[in-house]
């Protein structure tokens, strides 16, 4: 386990579940990562849940609201990354080619957010901390630890990431038949960004969020017996670690990942 206790610009600070029946989720999330609950009242019928690991918030969840479900927005987890400003980089996404669906307001004394859907489609928010800094714990099971972009068009993503956070999009190497792109801030690899061969058409650009688990088999076991669909069952990767890729009872996309030990990736 490790605290954080600041998020660092650039970084993705907070993961965001936007689902059909939340205590559902809260069901489920609590049984395959040890979630907690802390509900937080937003109206007669509404609440928002923070997830939370050793005392320290890990997560959220809430309820997709009525206009979403009439656009037809499915089940999903949201990322948010740290900035500074969250006005200032939202104008500069849109100079980028981006579009600012929600324009920068304050979420009550916690921070400043903005919601931006990248040139490509995919979409994130932007976290301007005031209060409440993001997650607060990492490295331990249900902790979020890294993110890929699927997206149709690598190049142009890698782009505008770069120049809107200043990330540095790095080759996995030359080898054309690998072409995964690994996104550093500053010192820490946050993400990557896998060949736009792999994304499958008719799919929208989309984040995906990967969360740190103890025993990746057992993880995705547990989440299936739960009701969740394994879109990918536990997978090696070499040097790297296990995944799986699946999706909860209520349809929202999410990857589990153990990674390997120092031992085996040395051997």
């Amino acid at each position: 386990m490790a605290n954080i206790e600041k998020h660092a610009p650039g970084s993705f600070c907070w993961a965001e579940l936007a689902t059909t029946d939340q205590n559902a989720a809260i069901n489920f999330y609590s049984k395959i990562f040890g979630w907690s609950a802390n509900n937080m009242p937003m109206g007669p019928n509404d609440f928002y849940t923070i997830f939370q690991l050793e005392g320290r918030d890990a997560a959220a969840g809430c309820t997709l609201r009525p206009d979403q479900l009439s656009r037809g927005v499915p089940p999903h987890w949201n990322l948010y990354v740290a900035v500074e400003s969250a006005d200032a980089t939202a104008s500069r996404a849109a100079e980028l080619g981006g579009k600012v669906l929600a324009p920068p307001f304050d979420v009550f004394d916690a921070g400043r957010m903005a919601v931006v859907q990248d040139p490509t489609g995919a979409t994130f928010c932007l976290w301007q901390a005031n209060k409440n800094r993001g997650t607060g714990i990492s490295a331990s099971h249900g902790t979020l630890c890294w993110a890929d972009l699927s997206t149709p068009d690598q190049a142009s993503a890698g782009q505008f990431y770069s120049a809107l956070f200043g990330w540095q999009i790095m080759k996995e190497d030359e080898d054309p038949a690998h072409n995964y792109w690994h996104i550093q801030n500053g010192e820490e690899f946050i993400g990557g960004i896998p060949p736009s061969a792999h994304h499958r058409p008719g799919t929208p650009a989309h984040w995906l969020a990967y969360f740190t688990v103890s025993d990746c088999d057992a993880a995705a076991t547990a989440a299936k017996n739960l009701g969740a669909e394994l879109y990918m069952p536990p997978t090696d990767f070499e040097n790297v670690g296990r995944i799986s890729v699946m999706a909860d009872p209520q349809s929202a996309t999410f990857a589990i990942f153990k990674a390997a030990s120092r031992a085996a990736s040395s051997s």
